[in-house]
């Protein structure tokens, strides 16, 4: 049975890049949108060109290919007055316009909202910056590493004695892209039902804000009292014994609630330590659980928690996640091409009517789409 896509017949032109604007519409598009990149004529995005690692596909990043499948192109120069004629054609039938320049870019460009819902009075308006469009940081680079330094996320990984600890995904692109394909949905459902469109915005630090709700609100009711990272075996600010990531004789394994009582019994750990409090004595219980833990392999530990009920899983890298099946089980692989390309990469986090949308074409080559800018959608 051919997926009916929720989305299909949506016109999206999307002039952001990288990766925080080319998220949500990623999204946009694995749910059957047609979504048309808006790049530099000769250069394009910037992430055709900067490299993870050393691999190239087609001469392109994966990136680049990871975040624009299924996605078109048109190669314009935004500071040519003729080019910008020819993609007001583009604009005027677009349901959803997406950007992520510095505030007040696209303005100078003929294209901020006010321009465009002046041609277009019922368009979907999405934007992503770095820091929102006021404030003292409103000049500032809106940069993955840079928003997780200012945001105080950091000082949430590692332990007492370590330094700041970044994160190694770029969690703030990914969620604004994430918040912003949300908000969209929301004003296309606004506009289905009452004939309006919208501007919808949001921002690296916004999320990152949004992303740690829970321990903000807890510092913000408690008297801004900075949580102390664990000595050891980190994992959470906050959370008390035994939460935290422990070597075994043969690897390491994770656990995240368990009776101390039952944990002593299973690895031997001393009722005297596994009587203390689980939060005052954090460190010192979950050192002698790490004493303990490397005693034994990991599928002894894991064969004993399951018994127990115990919450804890082994921690896997890339190949094990791989081998497991689950993946392949959950159908959340797929290979992608386009002429000469092909490669393996994710598919979207939904199912819809029991079946995963797939989005088989690889990014678009530079400019695919250009006679777009002369007939129009």
């Amino acid at each position: 049975m051919t997926l009916d896509l929720p989305l299909a017949g949506l016109k999206v032109l999307d002039f952001s890049q990288f990766l925080a604007g080319p998220y949500c519409a990623l999204k946009l598009a694995d749910l059957g949108a047609e979504v048309v990149k808006v790049e530099r004529a000769g250069q394009g995005d910037l992430s055709r060109y900067l490299y993870l690692t050393d691999t190239k596909i087609g001469g392109e990043s994966t990136i680049f290919h990871a975040i624009n499948r299924n996605k078109r192109s048109v190669a314009v120069d935004l500071k040519s007055g003729a080019d910008r004629d020819r993609l007001r054609g583009l604009v005027e039938g677009a349901d959803v316009i997406l950007q992520n320049f510095r505030p007040g870019v696209m303005d100078r460009l003929g294209f901020g909202y006010e321009a465009v819902k002046a041609m277009n009075p019922k368009v979907v308006y999405g934007t992503v910056t770095g820091y929102g469009a006021t404030g003292p940081w409103v000049d500032l680079p809106g940069q993955d590493l840079l928003a997780q330094a200012r945001s105080g996320v950091m000082w949430l990984s590692g332990g007492r004695d370590d330094g700041p600890v970044a994160m190694g995904l770029p969690i703030a692109d990914v969620l604004a892209g994430a918040a912003l394909a949300q908000g969209v949905l929301a004003l296309l459902y606004r506009r289905a039902v009452k004939g309006i469109g919208g501007y919808v915005e949001t921002s690296l630090i916004e999320v990152l804000a949004d992303l740690q709700f829970e321990l903000l609100t807890t510092w913000l009711n408690d008297g801004r009292r900075t949580p102390l990272r664990s000595a050891n075996n980190p994992a959470h600010a906050y959370l008390a014994a035994p939460y935290g990531v422990y070597q075994t004789a043969d690897g390491h394994v994770a656990i995240a609630m368990g009776k101390l009582e039952l944990l002593a019994r299973i690895t031997g750990l001393s009722a005297e330590i596994a009587t203390g409090d689980a939060f005052t004595a954090r460190d010192e219980i979950k050192a002698g659980l790490a004493e303990r833990l490397l005693t034994r392999p990991t599928e002894h530990w894991m064969q004993a928690f399951i018994e127990a009920d115990i919450w804890a899983a082994p921690v896997m890298d890339w190949d094990g996640v791989l081998d497991s099946g689950v993946l392949q089980t959950l159908e959340m692989t797929q290979e992608i091409a386009r002429d000469a390309v092909r490669m393996q990469t994710t598919r979207l986090p939904l199912r819809i009517d029991g079946q995963r949308p797939s989005s088989s074409t690889a990014a678009p080559t530079l400019g695919d789409a250009n006679a777009l800018l002369d007939t129009g959608w």
